[in-house]
């Protein structure tokens, strides 16, 4: 790497790294700030505000914080129900995408093997059958919604946002009625926060914000992407001399890393280890972390990206190097991180073996 007259390189030796996961391994900010906005719209709360006073911090700090009504008991089940929620931001997009072509080729062969052309839209059964709803029938019914018939396919599950179109194309269309108004289920799901269909009881004012929110998932893509530098960093060190801690419980923290290609090291702290009395700023999971590896975490470096993972790191007495990978280097460089760099691209680490047994020195190009 070409160092810029603006920088220069230092070096230090520690024992082992402890890094954090989102922000720092991970970049699933979109995935996450998409769950915790959806946490303040169903609160009725400003989303920015929710997602800055949560980052950064355990999901489970942040409910008990948001959601005072959930009973210590129910906590651990709320905290996995989240963390999969942000998962399935994350995997909404590929999935939706995956839907799309599969459909597109179903399509191609279908055409292929019957050597016509897709015939034009009628009615509510060429309806049905252009939605690749075939044999099996299912049933949507709460007490503010009318019950609504509908089929799907036996090996493909249509999403809930496609589930519900269909259902109230069908319940408004008449016999003879153009569908093609129909095709953009997108632009046809946007409405359906608040519709009034036409159903067998009359007339009915549809409610749904959970098709909202997926339809608009399915049009984002939040997938979680392994951030610059990282693997080269992970590769370099030794097995054994590097654990991640993260504010992530372990739903959310092993998918992220699974999803990216990290296999999660033996040592793995996340939220809801129950050895932890807090969760960052403290510094418990870095000195939780350091001790499984049979290290000081003084004698340990600390890789962040958040104000609170740093300070985190800071308070557990390690070298804090923090990453400007999510938040801008005005906003953590009074942190208390002894090095900021933009990213693991301007860190090496090389192991070394002396006297006094196996080191690791790590080479920094930082701001001169």
């Amino acid at each position: 790497m070409t160092v810029s007259p603006t920088t220069k390189t230092t070096s230090f030796t520690a024992d082992a790294v402890l890094f954090d996961m989102d922000g720092t391994l991970t970049d699933s900010i979109a995935a996450v700030e998409a769950a915790w906005g959806k946490v303040a719209t169903d609160l009725g709360l400003d989303p920015a505000y929710v997602i800055a006073a949560t980052h950064g911090k355990r999901a489970v700090d942040n409910l008990a914080q948001f959601r005072p009504e959930i009973k210590g008991h129910e906590m651990d089940a709320e905290v996995s129900r989240f963390e999969q929620t942000i998962l399935d931001f994350a995997d909404a997009y590929n999935k939706a995408k995956s839907r799309r072509e599969s459909a597109e080729s179903s399509a191609a062969v279908s055409s292929v093997n019957s050597g016509a052309s897709t015939p034009a839209l009628s009615g509510p059964s060429s309806r049905a059958s252009s939605s690749g709803i075939s044999s099996r029938t299912g049933s949507l019914s709460t007490p503010n919604r009318p019950s609504f018939t509908f089929n799907a396919d036996a090996t493909r599950r249509p999403s809930f946002a496609t589930r519900l179109n269909n259902m109230l194309a069908m319940a408004t269309l008449t016999e003879g009625q153009d569908t093609s108004v129909f095709e953009d289920e997108r632009a046809f799901s946007a409405l359906s926060k608040e519709l009034e269909v036409s159903t067998p009881m009359g007339k009915q004012v549809v409610h749904d914000v959970e098709a909202a929110w997926e339809t608009e998932a399915d049009g984002v893509d939040r997938s979680i992407q392994i951030l610059p530098g990282v693997r080269e960093m992970i590769e370099s060190v030794p097995a054994g001399r590097y654990a991640v801690a993260t504010s992530g419980a372990k739903t959310y923290a092993y998918g992220a890393m699974t999803r990216v290609g990290i296999t999660p090291p033996p040592v793995t702290i996340t939220a809801d280890d129950r050895r932890l009395k807090a969760g960052k700023p403290a510094p418990d999971p870095f000195l939780l972390a350091a001790k499984c590896l049979g290290f000081d975490a003084k004698k340990c470096v600390v890789f962040e990206d958040s104000p609170s993972g740093i300070r985190a790191g800071v308070a557990s007495g390690a070298t804090v190097i923090a990453v400007c990978t999510s938040h801008e280097r005005s906003k953590i460089e009074n942190c208390g991180a002894h090095f900021i760099v933009d990213d693991m691209r301007s860190v090496r680490c090389v192991p070394e073996t002396g006297d006094d047994g196996m080191k690791l020195r790590f080479e920094l190009d930082v701001s001169a």
